[in-house]
């Protein structure tokens, strides 16, 4: 994929970046944000098990990243970070368990191995060798969480799983890393890399989780 240059303008505002290109650009995913309750419980089960699947592993794309990130200034946001996933892994877990098994949407259904692939090259981002790719990754994940954890919150409250607080890092601590880090343009463009990577992936998999929505609607 091409790499996506932000302006130097626009590197103070990557928490805009991902809202215009991120999980909340995907149509699927805004109509679910304003009318949940036209959701079934298959569409439900769909977004906690494949959300579950991409990011419920251990390590995952923020572990793998912490370690490819030498950088002291980052030290405290991935602490941070790494702690928040491991409990967000929690509340994955609970929500794919409340809402049940998924199924298979057609006799030639690929979404397994579509998963897969998607998982492959998120674990090949967040360990990539180019300084900054990894971190990227990490960056973008956090601020697109927020948008995914607002779906992940509506669906905890319809299966009755408490959900917990945002654990993860703030915008502001996000984009002020990003701006610390961003130091030299070969940097910077390893860290939009990384980013757009991710936001890719997550709309994606929102399209997927459309395309099986269409399926059962139409079967």
């Amino acid at each position: 994929m091409p790499e996506t240059r932000l302006s130097a303008s626009a590197q103070s505002s990557l928490m805009d970046h991902v809202s215009e290109h991120g999980s909340f650009s995907s149509p699927y995913m805004a109509n679910v944000c304003s009318d949940f309750a036209a959701l079934d419980a298959a569409d439900v089960a769909d977004i906690a098990h494949f959300f579950c699947v991409l990011h419920g592993r251990h390590p995952g794309v923020v572990d793998h990243a912490s370690i490819k990130t030498a950088d002291e200034e980052a030290r405290d946001w991935f602490v941070q970070a790494m702690d928040g996933f491991a409990a967000e892994r929690a509340f994955l877990t609970k929500l794919t368990v409340s809402a049940g098994p998924i199924s298979g949407v057609s006799a030639n259904d690929q979404s397994n191995a579509t998963l897969t692939a998607q998982c492959k090259a998120l674990e090949m981002l967040s360990q990539s060798d180019r300084s900054g790719c990894a971190l990227g990754a990490s960056l973008a994940l956090v601020l697109d969480w927020q948008s995914i954890r607002s779906v992940l919150e509506q669906i905890a409250l319809k299966l009755d799983v408490e959900p917990r607080q945002w654990p993860l890092p703030s915008v502001e601590a996000t984009e002020a890393l990003n701006a610390q880090l961003s130091r030299s343009p070969a940097m910077a463009r390893a860290i939009n890399f990384g980013v757009d990577q991710i936001l890719s992936q997550h709309r994606g998999l929102w399209q997927l989780l459309e395309a099986r929505r269409n399926v059962r609607a139409n079967g």
